[in-house]
């Protein structure tokens, strides 16, 4: 996980720095809010100083936000007013802490910060322009929605969880209808069928007599797993 430390003062951004590198993350520092709007989108998570020479940082996380730039943001400032910690919240920081600080206290909030990203990621598949949020249900093919029932929902997530792998009709049994074998029956290939239309041809390919595949290539690393106990070879 990177994390950019936007402080002014070197001696506070050094200590944080080191203290950040020895906990396994990786840390880079700048010094003013125009460095901060220009590095953000490449880092996890970011503390930031409101202080800074140039831009305030109240306004920083304004126009981080207003471009659509997720990264977690964690305030660290001697501004400790009430009044302050809701305005920086209320602007889109994730989390507020005051100066002076326990380097122990600023490590576990941006762990916090880390598990949040690791939930969201974990919510969401992404594959090749399939985009599937398991928590809300929803589906996109290239930025565009696409309305799935639950069978055919829960037929892209087993493809979209093995990219690239064959799938036989009986694993796609097991795994969506619960069923041990097969019973003789085409409602695999019926509901490929389905997802065909709805996802757009050539993404699903059929081995011949050995099941179906999905062509496409992981968009984000660690957004899916593969099943196990599934290893088929490409068919003849």
């Amino acid at each position: 996980m990177k994390v950019l430390v936007v402080e002014d003062e070197a001696k506070i951004a050094s200590f944080i720095v080191k203290g950040l590198a020895a906990a396994g993350y990786d840390a880079e520092h700048v010094a003013t809010g125009a460095a901060a709007l220009e590095r953000a989108a490449a880092a996890d998570v970011m503390v930031l100083d409101l202080g800074l020479p140039d831009i305030d940082g109240i306004d920083v996380i304004e126009r981080l936000r207003g471009d659509g730039v997720d990264t977690q943001i964690v305030v660290l400032t001697s501004r400790a007013e009430l009044a302050d910690r809701v305005t920086g919240l209320e602007h889109g920081a994730d989390d507020y802490l005051v100066k002076p600080f326990a380097f122990e206290e600023l490590l576990a909030r941006i762990r916090a910060r880390v598990r949040a990203i690791e939930l969201v990621a974990r919510r969401h598949l992404l594959v090749d322009g399939i985009r599937m949020d398991l928590l809300e249900r929803k589906v996109s093919v290239d930025g565009r929605p696409i309305g799935l029932p639950a069978r055919q929902f829960e037929l892209l997530e087993v493809f979209l969880r093995a990219p690239g792998e064959l799938l036989t009709r009986e694993w796609l049994l097991a795994q969506v209808w619960g069923l041990a074998f097969d019973p003789g029956t085409n409602v695999v290939d019926v509901y490929v069928g389905y997802l065909r239309k709805k996802i757009g041809p050539g993404r699903i390919e059929t081995v011949r007599n050995g099941g179906y595949r999905l062509v496409a290539r992981p968009s984000v690393s660690g957004a899916y797993s593969a099943y196990s106990g599934q290893n088929g070879a490409d068919a003849s």
